[in-house]
């Protein structure tokens, strides 16, 4: 399994979340958004139908129904019925990364956040003690996300 970390430093998700599904989406892999709480998976549903007129992104949450015609999933719950190979983690979700059934997981978080960064890091040590494949992101000046190197 591959973990990549999405530090978010110069966009807030509200911007930084659809540029990342746009990619999945584009790649033809099911993704499952986890967020908090299930007011949380309606704004975000209502971010990416909005968040740009000239794209289109299919999704839905449980109150569109049918996940399994959905590409990409929101959801609060403990559920995968996309059948997602891409777990999206935000609002400092976890996983046991040593069980997940995932190809890829992508976990994204407020670097102005205490509380995200202190998420990300404890994830990080789970998931690199699970044996995943580790990526780091790092925004640059212009927002964009460049690889660190983790050696």
């Amino acid at each position: 399994m591959r973990v990549d970390f999405y530090h978010l430093e110069k966009w807030p998700l509200e911007k930084a979340l659809p540029m990342i599904m746009e990619k999945v989406y584009a790649y033809s892999a099911h993704a499952l958004i986890k967020v908090g709480s299930p007011e949380r998976a309606e704004y975000l549903n209502s971010l990416l139908w909005t968040y740009d007129n000239n794209s289109w992104l299919p999704h839905g949450t449980e109150k569109d129904g049918n996940p399994s015609l959905q590409p990409i999933w929101i959801t609060a719950a403990e559920e995968n019925p996309n059948n997602a190979s891409i777990l999206v983690l935000l609002d400092s979700e976890t996983v046991d990364f040593s069980t997940a059934a995932y190809d890829r997981i992508l976990l994204m978080f407020d670097g102005k956040s205490e509380e995200a960064l202190t998420s990300a890091r404890k994830s990080w040590v789970q998931a690199k003690n699970a044996g995943a494949e580790m990526f780091y992101w790092q925004q640059d000046e212009n927002g964009a996300f460049k690889a660190k190197d983790l050696t």
